[in-house]
């Protein structure tokens, strides 16, 4: 299967690699021709256009920073379906092409994209991921996909090469629906954590120890054994950014909105984030959420044996489709 991928940002980078550590015959792009060097010279092809790459790829992955990228990647007059409406036949396995939008975006967005690209002669499927870049670097990490199952078989030799737990959320939208739902909840968890971490600091708790009375606790999860780390550590890179909160906040909050859901917490983890975006800018790495207590009660979270990024420890195994039971 001929894939191509366009968005090699801190997390495609780390996608587009486990597709060419496993074999396929990968084409990359990027408005940066240097993040693509290293795919480049590991095999990768290179595509001058979105268009030239969706006219010959059996699947198309998309993996940008907003909605407004995907929309001006697939709608250009060289996009993604400028070069779907130009090929003359389907793939090299017989079936309409792919289009694989793994960015996190907007389900109304995702839906009518996907609407033209079934007009295009294409298949489409939102599969975002979740689980950090750095188990995005070992194919280790969670993958949501939203598309009929058809689609979704087809889809999944590409999504198992690089995610470990691949679920079928149902139709296409739903997946960007339950990415923004698990990031709201990270979110949530981050700014809980950060105001636990410096509480237990001014109430005089060696912050060592704080950490594993969380860790072994019902107060445990999934952000405070990565975020955590590297706030205590002091590089609080986990390579995730304020602005992407603040995109991530406000899809969840359409989504309710859209479904009718009156939210209390949201408004007011957006007020915190769009106040730390001001004061610490938008490109600050999201754990230095935690500077606006740590200024407010002139103290610091740092504690020794920390690293200062989350490297993935766990071998990379073949994917698997996650069955959701139902009773």
């Amino acid at each position: 299967m001929r894939v191509g991928f366009i968005g090699l940002g801190n997390v495609g980078s780390k996608l587009a690699g486990s597709l060419l550590r496993n074999g396929f015959d990968l084409v990359v792009r990027d408005l940066d021709r240097t993040a693509a060097a290293a795919l480049e010279a590991q095999g990768a092809g290179w595509a001058d256009s979105p268009a030239e790459m969706a006219a010959t790829a059996d699947m198309v992955i998309t993996c940008l920073p907003s909605p407004a990228a995907s929309a001006a990647v697939m709608e250009a007059g060289d996009g993604i379906l400028a070069g779907l409406a130009a090929r003359t036949g389907h793939g090299s396995d017989g079936e309409p092409p792919i289009w694989a939008e793994m960015s996190t975006t907007d389900e109304a967005e995702v839906r009518r994209l996907a609407g033209l690209v079934a007009a295009a002669g294409g298949a489409a499927v939102d599969c975002p991921v979740s689980g950090g870049c750095h188990r995005a670097a070992t194919g280790n990490i969670s993958i949501f996909a939203g598309c009929d199952r058809a689609t979704f078989e087809r889809a999944l030799p590409v999504l198992t090469a690089m995610g470990r737990n691949i679920l079928h959320a149902g139709p296409v939208g739903s997946a960007s629906i339950l990415k923004v739902v698990t990031n709201y909840l990270a979110t949530a968890n981050l700014v809980s954590l950060c105001e636990a971490l410096v509480t237990s600091k001014q109430a005089g708790i060696d912050l060592n120890t704080a950490y594993e009375a969380i860790r072994i606790s019902s107060g445990n999860s999934f952000v405070h054994e990565t975020e955590s780390q590297v706030i205590l550590n002091g590089s609080r890179d986990i390579n995730f950014t304020m602005d992407l909160v603040q995109k991530d906040l406000s899809l969840f909050a359409a989504v309710a909105e859209r479904a009718g859901v009156p939210l209390e917490l949201s408004p007011v983890l957006i007020d915190i984030f769009d106040d730390a975006a001001v004061r610490y800018g938008s490109r600050e790495w999201s754990p230095n959420v935690v500077r606006r207590l740590e200024e407010a009660v002139g103290t610091s979270v740092l504690a020794p044996g920390f690293p200062a990024q989350m490297v993935d420890d766990e071998p990379e195994v073949p994917g698997r489709e996650v069955v959701v039971s139902r009773g």
